[in-house]
């Protein structure tokens, strides 16, 4: 079964993903790091329940990773904003057997964190993007265990499509999101409903 894991909100810059996202929360990011098989860096919110916010952009610090980055991030254009979402799963060559449309299966570390992550090969998940990317921790303490809580617990995520039925069709018989809702819409775009310690907050 599919389990959110995290969202991300992308930015051009990662001083953009940042603002955006504590503007929206009313609280800072911590420190996150950099992905070199990615090229990619990230600042990162303990929420609730076990999961967490990434915001992430392109490292312009970072030589060129020699494959696309991951989340669509070479043509990530426009203002920063919530853009992706990512599941957990037991069993990463599971899933993508049922879900090939994920990717291919990367290996990953980062000091003490392992996991393998599902990317498609020009870097691109479907549905514009709005196709879950998928993640199988191989960890103990994964970061949704580990970052100190925030006050901020996610209330509700909404996946938004013109293809909305279909996607939710594709992706309702392996899901395990109660508070996920998937629907048809004019354009391709997530939005959060959260509750903080400063009342209702939303990040889109």
């Amino acid at each position: 079964m599919l389990q959110l894991d995290h969202i991300a909100v992308l930015g051009e810059t990662l001083e953009e993903a940042v603002t955006h996202s504590e503007l929206a929360l009313g609280q800072p990011l911590q420190p996150g790091g950099r992905h070199e098989a990615f090229g990619t860096h990230n600042r990162v919110l303990g929420l609730d329940p076990e999961i967490y916010l990434e915001a992430i952009s392109r490292d312009p610090g970072a030589p060129p990773p020699g494959r696309a980055r991951w989340f669509g991030l070479d043509h990530f254009a426009g203002p920063a904003r919530l853009d992706k979402w990512i599941c957990r799963v037991d069993d990463l060559d599971a899933a993508l057997e049922v879900l090939p449309m994920a990717g291919c299966a990367i290996d990953l570390e980062r000091g003490s964190l392992r996991w393998r992550m599902a990317v498609p090969e020009d870097g691109m998940l479907p549905f514009d993007g709005l196709f879950p990317a998928l993640i199988e921790w191989q960890c103990e303490v994964p970061p949704g265990k580990a970052l100190p809580p925030s006050g901020c617990s996610l209330r509700e995520l909404t996946v938004s499509h013109p293809e909305g039925a279909a996607l939710a069709e594709l992706l309702g018989p392996h899901l395990e999101i109660p508070n996920l809702s998937i629907v048809e819409g004019d354009r391709p775009m997530l939005r959060a409903e959260f509750d903080t310690a400063e009342g209702a907050a939303i990040l889109q």
